[in-house]
C-alpha cells in the first residue's frame, strides 16, 4: 500500500496478506502457501524445544502434502549465529521461510528473509512480545541494542492451543509489552510537538487500542487459558500492524523500551523483554503525569514484576538505566529529553513509583 502524506512525500506500507488466529490451525499453513503462491520449498526455522513438540510433526505433514521442507534450528539470537544459519538457508534456496517458534526464531526468520529477499510466514509459539508480526528485528551483536528494519511476514498463523502450552510467564510478558504502548505513543506525540517529527494518528490509535485491550481484559488475561492467549495475540498483531503502518517502531516503542534496553546493557538481560518494558512503563507514566498507579496495579494483576528485586536487579541498576536510557537512541526524542535524568531525579522517580525502596 502506498500513501501520500503531508508535503507530498510517499509513505509505503507493507502489511501481512493473511492473518489466521484460532485453535488447532497450524496445519492450515499448506493452504496459505498455496493460496499466496509461495512455492514448495520451505525453510522452517525453529527452536530445539519447539522442534520436539511441534515442528517435526508439521514438517512430516507438509512433506506428505508434497512440499520440500528443510528443518533448521536457530541456536541463539546472536547475529553471528544467525548469519551462519543464513548461509545454510541460502544453499537450500527456499521459496518461502517459515518461522515457527518464539521471539528469537521469528526474528531470525524475518532477518534472513530480508537478506535473501524471500517471503516469510510467522507462526509464533509464544505470545511474549510484538515481534511476531512487526517489520523490525532485535538481534544481539549488531552493535545496537535496539530494533533494526527487517521483512514483515506475508502471513501470520497463530495457533492458540500451541501458544497456550507455552509457560504462563511468556503470556504475561506479552501483555507487559502491550502496556508499554501507552507511554510509547505519548513520547511520539511529544516528539511531534517539540521536534516536528512525523506522527501518524491512525498508527498511534491502533497501538493504543492494543494497550487498552489489555487493560479492559486484564481479568481474563490474569486467569490464563485459550481466551487470554487470543486477547494478547490479537493485541500483539495490532501493535505490529501499527509499526508497519508507521514505517517505524514509534507507535510501539518509547522511553519505556529505552529503559529496558539500557537495563539489558547494564544487567545483561535480567528479565523478559515485556517484563522490563512494563516496569519502565510504570516510571515513564509518572514522568508523563499519567496514572502510573493504575499501570502498576494492572501489571501486578497480570503477574508482572513491579520492583527491582522482582526482576533480580539492584536499585542502582534501575537508577543507572534511567540516567543512560536517552543515549540508547539519541535521535529518538522521549520524555527523558536530550540530556536524560540526573541521578537524583532518577532515584526519586524510582522511589516514588516504588520500583526501588
Amino acid at each position: 500500500m502506498v500513501l501520500k502524506i503531508a508535503g507530498g512525500s510517499v509513505h509505503i506500507i507493507n502489511l501481512p496478506k493473511k492473518v489466521i488466529v484460532g485453535s488447532n490451525i497450524l496445519k492450515r499453513i499448506d493452504g496459505v502457501i498455496y493460496e499466496l503462491g509461495l512455492g514448495s520449498r520451505i525453510a522452517t526455522l525453529t527452536g530445539p524445544n519447539v522442534k520436539k513438540l511441534v515442528s517435526e510433526d508439521l514438517v512430516n505433514y507438509l512433506g506428505a502434502k508434497g512440499f520440500d521442507v528443510e528443518l533448521l534450528i536457530v541456536p541463539s539470537p546472536q547475529l553471528d549465529d544467525v548469519k551462519l544459519l543464513e548461509d545454510t538457508v541460502r544453499r537450500f534456496r527456499p521459496s518461502v521461510i517459515l518461522g515457527l517458534g518464539g521471539g528469537k526464531v521469528i526474528d531470525a526468520a524475518k532477518y534472513i528473509a530480508l537478506s535473501l529477499n524471500v517471503d516469510f510466514i510467522s507462526a509464533p509459539t509464544a505470545a511474549s512480545h510484538d515481534g511476531v508480526a512487526s517489520p523490525f528485528v532485535s538481534l544481539r551483536g549488531t552493535g545496537r541494542v535496539t530494533s533494526v528494519k527487517a521483512k514483515p511476514p506475508i502471513a501470520i498463523i497463530a495457533d492458540l492451543d500451541v501458544i497456550a502450552s507455552a509457560p504462563r510467564r511468556l503470556l504475561s510478558a506479552g501483555a507487559g509489552d502491550l502496556l508499554g504502548k501507552f507511554t510509547a505513543v505519548l513520547d511520539w506525540r511529544l516528539a511531534h510537538r517539540l521536534k516536528g517529527e512525523y506522527y501518524g494518528e491512525y498508527a498511534a490509535s491502533l497501538s493504543l487500542l492494543s494497550a487498552k485491550h489489555v487493560i479492559n481484559f486484564s481479568d481474563v488475561i490474569s486467569r490464563g487459558g485459550i481466551e487470554a492467549v487470543r486477547i494478547v495475540m490479537e493485541g500483539l498483531i495490532s501493535s505490529s500492524t501499527a509499526m508497519c503502518i508507521a514505517g517505524s517502531t514509534r507507535p510501539a516503542s518509547g522511553s519505556e523500551h529505552l529503559f529496558s534496553h539500557a537495563l539489558d546493557v547494564i544487567a545483561n538481560y535480567p528479565a523478559l523483554h515485556g517484563e522490563q518494558v512494563a516496569l519502565g512503563t510504570i516510571m515513564m507514566s509518572y514522568l508523563h503525569g499519567r496514572n502510573w498507579k493504575r499501570i502498576r496495579r494492572i501489571a501486578r494483576k497480570l503477574g508482572l514484576p513491579t520492583t527491582a528485586k522482582e526482576i533480580g536487579v539492584r536499585d542502582t541498576d534501575i537508577i543507572k538505566a534511567l540516567t543512560t536510557a536517552h543515549r540508547i537512541r539519541p535521535e529518538r526524542y522521549t520524555i527523558l529529553g536530550e540530556s536524560g535524568l540526573t541521578w537524583r531525579a532518577a532515584e526519586e522517580v524510582a522511589k516514588l513509583t516504588e520500583v526501588i525502596n
